[in-house]
């Protein structure tokens, strides 16, 4: 089954850090990338921009619009995932636990089953419903 392990960030929590705190957190997502695709449990990884870089698109009747920022105003925000595929969800939380930033206090990793894939190379048949 594949599980998606959200990373949030909390600036508060990361800039609470020390700079060596920081500096472990990051040189650890890459010692957790060789070991989960040591594990053949690595699917795919992707960090993303701060919120206030982001919009949100809406459409109505139709017409596209495009506002700037988050969808929802809260400190903590998604700012990565890993994609895993693990044999059960206790594998999962396992791997989750290796996450460097779910060992930092007020941050944490979120397990989520994945109902539906699809990517560049595979049929889908996603019908809709």
């Amino acid at each position: 089954m594949k599980y998606l392990l959200a990373m949030y960030m909390n600036p508060d929590v990361w800039e609470a850090l020390s700079e060596q705190d920081r500096d472990e957190v990051m040189s650890g997502h890459g010692e957790f990338i060789r070991r989960i695709r040591e594990s053949g449990e690595m699917i795919s990884t992707q960090a993303l921009d701060a919120p206030a870089r982001s919009a949100v698109v809406r459409v109505t009747d139709g017409v596209p619009a495009v506002t700037d920022g988050p969808f929802i105003e809260s400190k903590e925000f998604l700012a990565g995932f890993y994609l895993v595929e693990c044999a059960s969800p206790e594998r999962a939380y396992e791997v989750a636990a290796m996450i460097p930033d779910a060992g930092i206090k007020g941050l944490g990793i979120e397990v989520r089953p994945v109902v539906f894939f699809a990517d560049a190379e595979t049929e889908s048949g996603f019908t809709g419903g």
